[in-house]
């Protein structure tokens, strides 16, 4: 019973945590009428885990240039990416900023943020799976990506 009632309580603090998520990428969108521009989420609870991803894709062409993703603030401290754009593709992503001051943020950030990196590149999107014990990495990463990615599409 007991470990049936954390994977819930896991379950819905990763639904919210992406529902906030999709809520900043529509509110970042609202007024690019000219952009084709969706946001889609989804979220699941198993025994075996929390599996969460979040996704804003557009068909409009990225612009080339280097662009820098707002802070995004998380419980364990704050996140900003920056990315570059070559020939309408995303061709790096490099995280500017992430909380560090203790091991523990240190272990999740060496593990997940190079996962999240290398998702996002290959997807040419925000759309990552959640790195189990990352959620505020997540959260922060994704955030800051997509706003730049919302800038080089404006």
């Amino acid at each position: 019973m007991k470990k049936n009632t954390q994977n819930l309580i896991l379950g819905w603090a990763a639904f919210t945590a992406v529902a906030a998520n999709a809520v900043l990428l529509l509110t970042n969108n609202l007024g690019k009428s000219d952009k084709a521009t969706t946001a889609s989420i989804s979220a699941s609870s198993s025994a075996s885990g929390t599996t969460t991803s979040t996704s804003a894709t557009s068909n409009a062409s990225l612009t080339d240039g280097t662009f820098t993703g707002a802070v995004t603030s998380t419980n364990r401290g704050d996140y900003q990416v920056q990315i570059t754009v070559s020939a309408n593709q995303i061709t790096a992503i490099d995280v500017l900023e992430f909380p560090n001051e203790n091991a523990r943020s240190q272990q999740i950030n060496a593990d997940a943020l190079p996962v999240y990196t290398q998702e996002a590149l290959a997807n040419q999107s925000s759309t990552v799976q959640l790195v189990s014990g990352a959620t505020e990495a997540f959260n922060g990463f994704t955030g800051s990506l997509q706003d730049a990615i919302n800038q080089a599409n404006a």
